[in-house]
């Protein structure tokens, strides 16, 4: 068996298309979206990121505003200038760019975004609310991989899914969100004894650790779709999580690294823009409207 693989950059042009449309539609009511991307210090680990953010951003009639700020720059003084982007009805999006300075807590700025611009979903509220099936704002690369396997011609309910990590914004908000579709979930971690005896159990796995290789075929059942979300650097290679030879040769679906997840989280990350701004929209507008 030889793996299909999954077209990443193509699903991601599909979604562009429709979120271009909804931009157009939003900047003719004059609302035209915006993000801020906020980096800290050295921007060099972020500069590609930022690059990629940005031409996907005009690429779908986003408004992209890159801003940096010395390695100096206090938590307080970083904790106030969301606040001003908080405040900014001209903003409609926040990203906080990574790596940080050490004494800048990530889990602080992402606490310190308002929920309704927190278009990245890393808020407390953005991935607590995944609990519940509200996926208003979700964290975009556990949405984008949950995409990317609904647009598979599987079944989502009772579907055997095994999740292989489980951080707090990618394993864990899968795991909830394919709950909310109807799959049966297990997540396997550094504590659980044998991974493979899951994941050759299951009709997709998606992988997300940082150790590339981790996932060979000899762990996959014949015909399972397979979604790697693994980036990791080898020999000056960009490689997943998993052992792309030989799973190719036992998975039904496969993503390749790079062009499979990443594309995808990019167009979720504006499709969020989007909507951010559409809720703000009508917050404003319910807010503030002139009594009747």
């Amino acid at each position: 068996m030889t793996a299909t693989v999954i077209d990443g950059k193509a699903i991601s042009a599909r979604m562009m298309a429709e979120i271009r449309a909804e931009a157009g539609e939003l900047e003719a009511a004059g609302w035209a979206p915006r993000l801020v991307s906020i980096s800290v210090g050295d921007v060099a680990a972020a500069e590609l990121y930022v690059r990629n953010q940005q031409k996907q951003a005009e690429a779908a009639g986003v408004a992209f505003e890159a801003r940096n700020y010395p390695s100096d720059i206090s938590l307080e003084q970083l904790t106030g200038v969301l606040a001003g982007l908080n405040a900014d009805p001209r903003v409609n999006g926040i990203i906080i760019q990574r790596p940080l300075p050490a004494h800048i807590p990530v889990k602080a700025l992402q606490k310190a975004v308002h929920p309704i611009k927190d278009v990245e979903g890393m808020h407390p509220s953005s991935i607590g609310n995944i609990v519940y099936n509200d996926l208003t704002l979700g964290p975009c690369t556990a949405v984008a991989a949950v995409e990317i396997l609904k647009s598979l011609p599987l079944k989502m309910e009772g579907l055997d899914v095994c999740v292989i990590g489980h951080s707090e914004i990618v394993g864990k908000p899968i795991a909830f969100l394919m709950m909310g579709l109807g799959a049966t979930v297990t997540v396997c971690h550094h504590m659980t004894r044998q991974v493979a005896v899951h994941s050759r159990a299951a009709d997709a796995v998606f992988v997300a650790v940082g150790k590339p290789g981790l996932v060979t075929g000899n762990m996959l059942k014949p015909g399972a779709a397979l979604i790697d979300i693994g980036i990791n650097r080898v020999e000056g290679r960009t490689v997943g999580d998993a052992d792309y030879a030989s799973c190719a040769e036992v998975a039904g679906w496969i993503t390749p690294v790079p062009g499979g997840v990443g594309p995808v989280t990019v167009a979720v990350l504006m499709r969020n823009a989007v909507l951010a701004t559409r809720m703000q929209k009508d917050h404003y507008r319910a807010a503030f409207a002139a009594a009747v």
